[in-house]
């Protein structure tokens, strides 16, 4: 159905020009729950906690700030919150998957240079973050093959969209 106030349009505008495919994969980057479209690579959580140190804390916190401390970005660990833990949602005991806190941070990190992390700094910055929310151990190397393997404690708290042409959730 063309509407009527677009049916004159032309077919193009003229102006830029299709995207090769090159850089529609240097685009293309999403990473599924399952873990399809993980990279190659692996990293460590003492390894993400030097880079972590270096390029978010000073957004996101140590995880040792008090709840009442407001950080310019969300708290991504919360060990200092004592019994009011669960207050404050954090990647740790609220994302369903771990494979988001990869795709996440590989697309939109640093806050000022989102991209520029390494495919090793993103899994090593991961690990850390896993670890810091006592999801993994240190010594856990995460890799394509293990992330997805990472059964994070929310996920049972999710409850997956199964509708069929109607508003019913179940």
């Amino acid at each position: 159905m063309v509407l009527q106030d677009t049916a004159n349009w032309p077919a193009t505008f003229g102006l830029g020009r299709p995207a090769t495919q090159a850089e529609i994969a240097k685009l293309d980057i999403d990473v599924r729950p399952d873990g399809k479209g993980l990279p190659p690579g692996a990293g460590d959580a003492i390894t993400g906690k030097t880079i972590y140190m270096a390029k978010c804390a000073a957004c996101h916190g140590t995880g040792a700030e008090p709840m009442d401390v407001k950080l310019p970005g969300p708290a991504l660990m919360n060990d200092s919150a004592g019994a009011d833990r669960n207050k404050l949602k954090t990647i740790g005991n609220y994302w369903p998957y771990a494979t988001t806190i990869f795709d996440y941070v590989r697309r939109t990190m640093p806050y000022n240079a989102p991209g520029t992390l390494t495919d090793n700094e993103v899994y090593s910055l991961t690990a850390y973050i896993l670890h810091a929310s006592n999801i993994i151990t240190a010594q856990t190397v995460m890799n394509a093959a293990s992330l997805p393997k990472v059964t994070m404690p929310a996920k049972k708290l999710f409850v997956p969209d199964n509708r069929h042409a109607g508003p019913e959730v179940r």
